[in-house]
């Protein structure tokens, strides 16, 4: 299904779950995922909760045209999105590029949110983190999605995850390919994460009872990145999962959707 933006593109989603529960879960996926990457995730959460899944705009099924967009502008696509649908306040989990949209909604729309769970997250950049970031994008200008996949997967995927991938890689490539293939729309979503400043200070406005759930092997995004962002977010809760890395809607999942029921089931 489709929602129109306030600038008039076509934002994909999908409603999954028990519909007639009483409480929604949104999850926003990672930077080149779909909706799709949440599909061994539902399962844990569809007899209770409403599921909301969605593509950000250069993402997906959704559209890829226009100019890039900045996480506030994300994060007001989600809520036209809420208002579309008649959802008053919801359960948000983003993981990665998904926690900063995440991290945007709650500071600017505070009243739409019961609980927050972000994933793989942070809010300030390191220079090893820049070197990462300027690698997938020179990779992108020269070799397209597929070279951009080669040197990105080693630092969102754990060493075990390599020597028992629940998913093949080379499947893995192709299916993120099939979605995401169209390298200006990678260079858009990227735009939003190449402009971002720091924002630990804006996280201290945060009141929504918070999570933050994190890969210990997580190499593109350290353990220590992401308890800044716990450190600055009143009363959250922070989660290592051990041997985990980046990617934890896939290489953790019953790790992670354990923590996520405990933390939302309080």
């Amino acid at each position: 299904m489709f929602c129109k933006t306030h600038d008039g593109l076509n934002l994909y989603y999908e409603v999954q779950g028990n519909t007639s529960a009483s409480k929604t879960m949104v999850f926003l996926n990672g930077l080149s995922q779909s909706t799709i990457a949440w599909i061994l995730t539902v399962p844990h959460f569809k007899e209770n909760y409403r599921i909301l899944l969605l593509d950000f705009i250069f993402q997906g099924q959704s559209d890829k045209t226009g100019n890039s967009r900045s996480f506030d502008q994300h994060a007001k696509d989600v809520v036209r999105l809420l208002d579309e649908l008649k959802l008053d306040k919801v359960i948000l989990a983003g993981l990665s590029y998904g926690s900063l949209v995440a991290q945007h909604f709650a500071v600017l729309f505070p009243q739409r949110l019961e609980k927050l769970v972000l994933i793989s997250t942070f809010a300030h950049k390191t220079p090893y983190y820049d070197a990462i970031e300027l690698a997938w994008w020179r990779a992108l200008e020269l070799g397209g999605y597929p070279l951009m996949l080669d040197i990105m997967l080693p630092s969102v995927l754990s060493e075990e995850y390599f020597r028992n991938p629940l998913v093949p890689i080379e499947l893995m490539k192709q299916a993120r390919q099939d979605v995401n293939g169209e390298k200006e729309a990678l260079f858009k979503l990227m735009q939003a994460t190449k402009d971002r400043e720091d924002y630990r200070n804006e996280l201290k406005k945060i009141k929504t009872p918070t999570i933050v759930i994190q890969g210990e092997k997580d190499l593109l995004l350290p353990v220590h990145m992401a308890s800044e962002v716990a450190k600055n977010i009143a009363n959250s809760e922070f989660k290592i999962i051990a041997g985990a890395g980046h990617t934890l809607n896939l290489e953790a999942i019953p790790q992670m959707s354990k923590e996520i029921k405990a933390f939302i089931e309080k």
